[in-house]
């Protein structure tokens, strides 16, 4: 990987740590950026992690550009390839696919999209070779998935999926994006899933909902009272398809307070998932169910 650095303006560096996505990518930019955060360099004053990409605003009055260039140059320097180990967290989230509510949003918007006569599920089973919505589904919930980036609007989650890269779910955005998407919705465009963290516009596909909050600006919501975003880089999820009965039943616990997320604390070694993907991702689900 070759990184770049380029000027915005007179405040910020961006730094392109590969052209494509990749876990390789992520920790390399995770490394660096918190290797800039410990620096406690004067004149930074926001550093701005992306899936690939990292970008630093500064102070130009404090910290000239050409300097902070230097340093950031020479923090890449030691920090190498980044770090092989993450010690992190797996979260299972349910998710009611097929649902009535991101039904009746794509089913506005067909003339968006690349098939109008099917749903955005059917659109994704057959791009993906899946013989049909069933076997796609569990596809999607069947394997972890490692959230690379929080941002876009507040909370939102892009999310990779923890396979070889040859089944990696992908799907092209809508050909134009919609004005509307429900709250919560389990979103994919392109190798990227996401969670929307609020109702907007939108261009991923939709394939479902899930009734556990991830944004909550009131900190009301007891797991969110510490801070209003759920999701921070480097977590991973696990999706846990539910029917319309465990899905309501989900959103009255939210409702009362008393709904809880399965979280566990892991650690994830880089080196490991590429040596054998598949048994790091069972290990993982050992963690998250017990095992």
């Amino acid at each position: 990987m070759t990184t770049r650095y380029a000027f915005g303006g007179d405040e910020h560096i961006f730094v392109e740590v590969a052209e494509e996505m990749s876990l390789d990518a992520f920790f390399k930019g995770l490394s660096i950026t918190q290797a800039v955060r410990d620096s406690d360099i004067r004149g930074v004053t926001e550093i701005c992690p992306a899936n690939a990409s990292f970008q630093i605003k500064f102070d130009p009055d404090v910290i000239a550009a050409d300097d902070l260039l230097t340093e950031l140059k020479r923090i890449e320097a030691a920090t190498g390839s980044g770090h092989s180990t993450l010690a992190t967290r797996i979260v299972e989230i349910p998710v009611f696919y097929g649902d009535p509510w991101t039904h009746e949003t794509l089913m506005r918007f067909r003339e968006r999209h690349q098939e109008p006569d099917g749903t955005d599920l059917d659109y994704a089973a057959r791009v993906n070779g899946y013989a049909g919505v069933d076997a796609f589904v569990a596809a999607h919930a069947g394997s972890p998935w490692f959230v690379s980036m929080v941002g876009f609007v507040a909370g939102l989650p892009f999310m990779y999926q923890m396979v070889e890269r040859a089944k990696q779910i992908e799907v092209p955005k809508y050909l134009r994006p919609r004005t509307d998407t429900p709250r919560l919705t389990v979103g994919h465009g392109g190798c990227f899933g996401c969670i929307y963290s609020v109702r907007g516009a939108g261009g991923y596909q939709m394939f479902g909902i899930t009734p556990m909050p991830i944004y909550d600006p009131k900190q009301e919501i007891g797991y969110l009272r510490e801070f209003m975003i759920f999701f921070r880089p480097g977590d991973i999820v696990k999706f846990k398809p539910v029917d319309r009965a465990g899905y309501d039943a989900a959103v009255e616990e939210v409702d009362k307070g008393t709904f809880a997320p399965l979280i566990r604390n892991v650690d994830f070694s880089l080196a490991a998932f590429h040596a054998d993907p598949t048994a790091t991702n069972a290990k993982l689900l050992g963690v998250l169910h017990g095992a």
